[in-house]
């Protein structure tokens, strides 16, 4: 779970929302779009997944300001049959895309038993896990998945075709936080290299390749990453990349990961056109209520209450979020000094109060 080095400070979730709520106003951001973008954003950071949470700002900032993101979209929801529909984003955030269609799904889900929607004309969406867990806290099953710009190699590629492609799935336990499964398809983040390679340290064998497609554990030299299962189980990574392709590209119309502009280059004035996918799940469309509840219980009680190695623990999906959350919640979000510097800088040039 990725974790601020050595932080500088730790500040209250509710004022590093405010904080984003301010600069996203500043940029003449939408009222919907800031609250959606502040409320995944701290989720992510509340959960440990501050590359996805906080760390995000500045260059969503970036974004708006040059024109890549709308700050004030008309999205549009059209519903195809009585359980799927396409939302088209008017290339505003990825936070609102995502909320507002796991609203229609669940919506979807409610008359029917189970909701799908496909959302085109997106941007970058922060942590999946966020939308899945919207669906999981209000009593469903939730799955979303995005694509993303290429950054991971085929198995046996020379070069990067696939995004991390993210897939999280999340479902409720009665009077427990949900199950919570939010994974890359990649073997490792991306963030995790320029991370290692700023300390110049080594990366593990089999999780990155250069420019020549070879295999380095120099995290200066890597350019791409390997798809999950490595450089020898790798196809497995690549197979769950190539789905969340066709969910969220295929089927919003969208170019695929290896077409897309990438989310750091230069140019931040052209929409980059994502697609996201999420499905909506009522349980007592398929099992009694009381099933599906005794059957989540049961799993995770034997789930957790299997022996571990020795110095080690079974924990079930998001069990370490969950003990994050409350660790943060208790004693703020920690930011490291690059992250305490950025939100002065940010602070400055939009004139607005700075960060406790």
């Amino acid at each position: 779970m990725p974790r601020s080095d050595g932080p500088a400070t730790r500040v209250a979730g509710a004022e590093l929302q405010a904080f984003m709520q301010r600069a996203l106003a500043r940029c003449e951001v939408d009222d919907a779009s800031r609250n959606a973008v502040a409320q995944a954003l701290v989720t992510a950071s509340r959960m440990g997944t501050d590359s996805h949470g906080l760390r995000l700002l500045p260059h969503y900032v970036r974004a708006v300001q040059g024109g890549r993101i709308n700050p004030r979209p008309a999205m549009r929801f059209t519903r195809r049959l009585p359980g799927t529909g396409s939302l088209d984003a008017d290339d505003g955030f990825g936070h609102l895309a995502g909320y507002t269609a796991i609203e229609h799904a669940i919506a979807m889900a409610d008359e029917i038993g189970i909701g799908a929607v496909a959302v085109g004309r997106s941007s970058h969406f922060g942590a999946a896990g966020c939308y899945a867990l919207e669906a999981a806290r209000r009593g469903y099953v939730g799955l979303s998945v995005c694509t993303a710009d290429a950054l991971v190699s085929l198995h046996h590629g020379q070069r990067p075709f696939h995004g991390t492609n993210p897939i999280a799935f999340a479902a409720p336990v009665p009077d427990q936080p949900p199950y919570l499964l939010d994974m890359a398809t990649s073997s490792i983040p991306w963030n995790r290299v320029k991370q290692y390679a700023a300390i110049e340290r080594e990366l593990p064998l089999g999780v990155a390749a250069d420019a020549e497609g070879e295999l380095t554990v120099d995290a200066a030299r890597a350019v791409s990453l390997l798809p999950l299962g490595g450089a020898d189980f790798g196809f497995k990574g690549a197979g769950l990349a190539g789905m969340v392709e066709v969910l969220s590209a295929t089927l919003t119309g969208m170019v695929h990961g290896f077409r897309m502009l990438p989310m750091s280059g230069d140019d931040m004035s052209t929409p980059r056109g994502v697609g996201h996918f999420f499905l909506v799940m009522r349980p007592d469309a398929f099992v009694e209520r009381d099933v599906y509840d005794r059957g989540m219980l049961d799993y995770l009680a034997d789930l957790r209450a299997q022996p571990a190695l020795e110095g080690r623990e079974v924990l079930a999906p998001g069990d370490r979020e969950w003990r994050c959350q409350a660790q943060r919640d208790a004693e703020g979000i920690p930011l490291d000094s690059a992250n305490v510097v950025a939100y002065a800088e940010l602070a400055e040039e939009l004139s607005i109060p700075a960060l406790p």
